[in-house]
């Protein structure tokens, strides 16, 4: 596709799209849960229909990604193939199975002068993507976007422009052959980064926006964005080991936070040991890790048991590495712990290794993040594992959602009154 557009034709297609997207939100937010579930199925029908042209489209973002030097990583997570294509349209179907969100009573009452309020869900309206890579985010977002009643501005990467085109092509023909307003899903059809910063002043047409990849992106949104942003910065996640234990369970608790998927947010980053255990646990689990491929860098107190650690710097501990790499920290107890992660945590995730209630009720209560586990591994951080039975992406804000943003989360609320002649 030809980049060689100006910045009318950028700035026209997408008031264009914006205006489109905002009448459809009118319609889809009072369709029935039936009547959505139905175009989903619909959709995922579409997407499997549809693999062979799907692929050949892909064909051609990984041919241009191999000349760029993209990385085999970055190869992988672009490719589609047949098995990834039907999971997608699964995870469509898998969609169209969960309660719908929308319209639900939150609270009832009635006052004194007996007019009756109902605050009810409802559907944000026009949510804008932003996104790099992975094309399943496509369908993902499309999906789930749609299921809460809300019309979806796709943007995804320069690397995937192919993909997602072919993607969004099959989605927005299939919602409107099953009876959805035209403008529900629909894709910016450029990489230019202008059509992205006009997006991103589209206040009069869109109401949220969701950035979805690195750090770098989603500074650059926040930054350029007249519209609220819904943020996942990083996931700089914390293990802290207590005074007292299960020692056999934390070794194996820690390695799979660390060790599973290293390159994901909810891996952890530091670790931190209390310093009454740690001559006998950090040898423990250093050789452990170090037995799976980590390096450690860790302060002086933990290199006096594990010389062999790396020195860690200031910097380590505000690191996510994404990678088989653990800053590590010997602490005086629960309260330097706690103190450690609200300074340099994410808001992420958290975790506590105790067999002390007191311990763990004070670190849960007092650590500020989304997730704070007792004796568990931060890698449950997901929409499927909380039983959401899909996410959009953690949000490590406060406002409007926190956590696994699932279909609840895509949505707002309203009030209903009901009267009968009552005048102030």
């Amino acid at each position: 596709m030809s980049e060689r557009i100006t910045k009318d034709e950028i700035d026209n297609t997408l008031e264009s799209m914006g205006e489109k997207a905002k009448l459809a939100a009118y319609v889809l937010a009072v369709m029935s849960a039936s009547d959505k579930n139905r175009a989903l199925n619909v959709m995922a029908d579409s997407v499997e229909n549809e693999c062979a042209f799907i692929m050949s489209e892909n064909l051609k973002d990984l041919k241009v990604g191999e000349k760029k030097g993209l990385s085999a990583a970055m190869l992988d997570r672009l490719k589609l193939d047949k098995e990834r294509i039907k999971a997608m349209a699964d995870g469509l179907r898998d969609v169209a199975s969960l309660e719908d969100p929308v319209g639900k009573i939150l609270t009832s009452s009635i006052r004194p002068n007996g007019l009756k309020i109902d605050k009810v869900t409802a559907p944000i309206g026009v949510i804008g993507i932003v996104y790099e890579s992975r094309p399943n985010v496509t369908v993902d977002a499309a999906g789930l976007c749609m299921k809460a009643g809300n019309c979806v501005l796709l943007r995804g990467g320069s690397e995937a422009i192919h993909s997602n085109l072919a993607l969004a092509h099959c989605l927005s023909r299939a919602a409107l052959s099953s009876g959805l307003p035209e403008g529900v899903i629909q894709l910016i059809p450029w990489s230019d980064r202008r059509a992205v910063s006009k997006m991103l002043t589209m206040d009069r047409y869109i109401d949220l926006i969701i950035p979805r990849g690195g750090e770098g992106l989603i500074r650059a949104v926040v930054e350029q964005s007249t519209i609220p942003v819904i943020k996942h910065y990083k996931g700089i996640c914390h293990i802290y080991v207590d005074s007292e234990c299960d020692q056999k369970r934390a070794i194996e608790i820690i390695e799979n936070s660390k060790c599973q998927r290293p390159g994901v947010c909810n891996a952890i980053e530091t670790l931190l040991i209390n310093h009454d255990i740690a001559a006998e646990f950090a040898p423990k689990v250093a050789a452990r890790l170090i037995e799976c491929g980590v390096e450690l860098r860790g302060n002086s107190e933990f290199r006096k048991f594990v010389p062999d650690a790396k020195p860690a710097i200031e910097e380590d501990w505000y690191e996510e590495y994404l990678d088989l790499i653990l800053a590590v920290k010997v602490v005086s107890g629960v309260d330097e712990a706690i103190a450690h992660i609200n300074r340099y945590g994410s808001g992420h995730s958290e975790a506590i290794l105790t067999t002390l209630p007191k311990n763990a009720e004070k670190f849960m209560n007092e650590v500020d993040s989304a997730v704070v586990y007792m004796n568990a591994s931060t890698r449950f951080t997901d929409g499927g594992e909380f039983g959401m039975g899909a996410e959009i992406g953690i949000s490590t804000d406060k406002l409007h959602a926190r956590g696994p943003m699932g279909l609840p989360e895509l949505t707002t609320y309203k009030y209903l009154i009901y009267g009968e002649g009552q005048i102030r």
